[in-house]
């Protein structure tokens, strides 16, 4: 029996041992460039450090071994001009030829479908680049003798080629969200200041996606977390241009107080208005209610009125609070969590609150202690 099991163990240690990743391999050969270095960078988000160094060989031959958790960018160059990024995968046997008089932009790299999407990717931009700046050219050589019909022609040229790199690179995504190509594919820019892609809806299939599979990859991680603040950015202009587009009214409520009565925000006419969101279960909300009543016997009488919007689901622990601390203004509340009204006023934390004027017009936003004081002293007087 003791045999037996010995048996097992050493199979058993075999089988492990030959399905044990061996790590990736990158290897070729790079002509002109006999017995130079070539390097191996990572690269991360926003540098990149150096791995490994190897000196060509008098034919130009080289080879990077390496081992990592998830799929990840390096960069093989040459010199700090002259270099390529490829995208590796954990067991890849990578392949790459190329002369070192233009190894940046012609080379042939096989073994690694990631790294011909980025080659894809980073060939196509540089053409569209090129399209761009040939035009520009012609722009700035005619700027005083072209008419306006050749401007307005060249314009329209300029703005086409963009459009289909645009088009391309977002169809590019929706067709590799699971690729980490697809986070180059997102960073890639027109220049210093212009993204091609803008479209937040390809951010974030591409941030969940990817998150999914590799939540550990720093490329991921900036990605998602990226993505996470331009969400938050979009909604506050959603809601600036709600407001800009409805001039000077604020977005409406309309939820049932303690006794089931539907009350509006909109009913409030004349009124300065401190729209309150809040929970019955959550201890900084209660312990602003007690300077809430303080404000509210202060300033009743000149004109303001509190609108409270409870964010709870439970019914008795809301009526509770209200009785518990004093709370003689509006209280509505739908107990699903007023989802709908908190979304209008993209409300991300509670407490929140927001001051109305008296066209209601929003003036003012989280205020609280003195600040909140003043702000609705100067609007009562």
């Amino acid at each position: 029996m003791k045999k037996i099991t010995s048996i097992a163990i050493v199979l058993a240690t075999f089988i492990v041992g030959c399905n044990k990743p061996n790590g990736f391999v990158i290897s070729g050969k790079i002509t002109n460039a006999e017995e130079k270095y070539l390097y191996l960078d990572e690269l991360k988000v926003s540098s990149s450090i150096p791995v490994d160094s190897v000196k060509l060989k008098k034919d130009g031959s080289f080879k990077f071994k390496g081992k990592i958790g998830y799929p990840n960018f390096y960069l093989l160059r040459i010199n700090e001009k002259n270099f390529i990024t490829l995208l590796v995968d954990t067991t890849e046997k990578i392949t790459v030829y190329g002369d070192a008089s233009n190894f940046a932009h012609d080379y042939i790299v096989e073994g690694s479908s990631g790294s011909l999407l980025v080659q894809e990717l980073n060939n196509r931009l540089t053409v569209t680049k090129h399209r761009i700046d040939s035009i520009r050219n012609r722009v700035d050589a005619f700027r005083s003798l072209a008419d306006p019909v050749q401007k307005n022609k060249w314009n329209s040229e300029l703005a086409e080629i963009k459009q289909n790199q645009i088009r391309y690179s977002t169809e590019f995504v929706q067709k590799h969200p699971f690729s980490m190509s697809s986070v180059l594919a997102l960073y890639q820019k027109f220049d210093d200041s212009n993204y091609v892609i803008q479209d937040i809806h390809s951010l974030k299939v591409a941030a969940s996606a990817l998150n999914s599979i590799f939540p550990k990859s720093e490329h991921v991680k900036a990605l998602y977390a990226n993505t996470q603040r331009l969400m938050v950015q979009e909604k506050n202009n959603k809601l600036q241009a709600f407001i800009a587009e409805n001039g000077e009214n604020s977005p409406d409520i309309t939820l049932p107080n303690h006794n089931g009565r539907d009350i509006s925000l909109s009913s409030l006419t004349g009124k300065i208005i401190l729209i309150q969101f809040w929970s019955a279960l959550n201890r900084d909300s209660r312990y602003q209610n007690q300077a809430l009543v303080e404000l509210y016997n202060k300033y009743r009488s000149k004109g303001l009125e509190i609108y409270q919007v409870s964010v709870d689901t439970d019914r008795n622990a809301w009526l509770s609070a209200i009785e518990e601390d004093g709370l003689n203004w509006i209280n509505v509340g739908d107990m699903k969590g007023s989802v709908s009204a908190l979304h209008s006023f993209n409300i991300q934390t509670i407490p929140s609150n927001y001051i109305l004027d008296r066209e209601r017009r929003i003036v003012a936003r989280d205020l609280k202690g003195p600040a909140l004081d003043q702000a609705i002293g100067k609007l009562t007087r």
